[in-house]
């Protein structure tokens, strides 16, 4: 598996964590968040504007999809079905 394969995988599987359920910002960067700059699935779907922060309410600092990361997500579905 190259490296760009691995990447993609591990994009994919980020977009589909977060599809699954409503993730606050902390429960992101608790499981997603890395110091190896080989990993920063993150950072490159946060730059790639595939997801995004948001307040919500009282101070609730949620991570969701954008349109882009819903369409990324759902391309690859459609592709895989």
């Amino acid at each position: 598996m190259s490296a760009a394969t691995a990447t993609r995988d591990s994009t994919l599987e980020l977009l589909a964590w977060l599809a699954a359920r409503p993730r606050t910002y902390r429960e992101t960067m608790d499981a997603w968040r890395t110091s190896c700059p080989r990993l920063s699935v993150w950072e490159d779907a946060l730059a790639d504007g595939l997801v995004e922060v948001r307040r919500e309410g009282a101070g609730d600092t949620l991570v969701a999809l954008t349109r882009t990361g819903t369409s990324v997500l759902d391309g690859e579905r459609a592709r895989r079905s």
